[in-house]
């Protein structure tokens, strides 16, 4: 499982990847995570299993939705907080219905 975190410069998404493999690897869970940029997304989106948007992207939402749909892609546009999750288990638990398919309200 390959998620995409994406964000504008690709920093505070590195952030966010790096705390979610950690949070993952704690709980035995099999994923890769990775940063992207606003950019680089039209090019890296192929390459996810899930798409996660930093917080300040989600009026970028329809955009992404439109590039990911030839792959039906998840997208989920992460909370405001999502920078105060230092160890990854908040942002996990929010991936983790993604993981085994279930719908989520959070991606629309």
């Amino acid at each position: 499982m390959r998620i995409l975190v994406v964000c504008s410069a690709g920093a505070s998404s590195t952030f966010v990847a790096m705390r979610l493999r950690r949070a993952a690897q704690s709980q035995g869970i099999a994923l890769h995570a990775v940063a992207g940029t606003r950019e680089s997304l039209p090019i890296d989106i192929d390459s996810a299993d899930i798409l996660l948007l930093g917080p300040h992207l989600r009026d970028e939402m329809p955009r992404v939705h439109a590039q990911s749909a030839h792959r039906s892609v998840p997208v989920l546009a992460l909370p405001d907080d999502v920078f105060s999750d230092l160890d990854g288990t908040r942002t996990l638990d929010l991936v983790r219905p993604l993981l085994s398919g279930a719908p989520t309200a959070l991606n629309a």
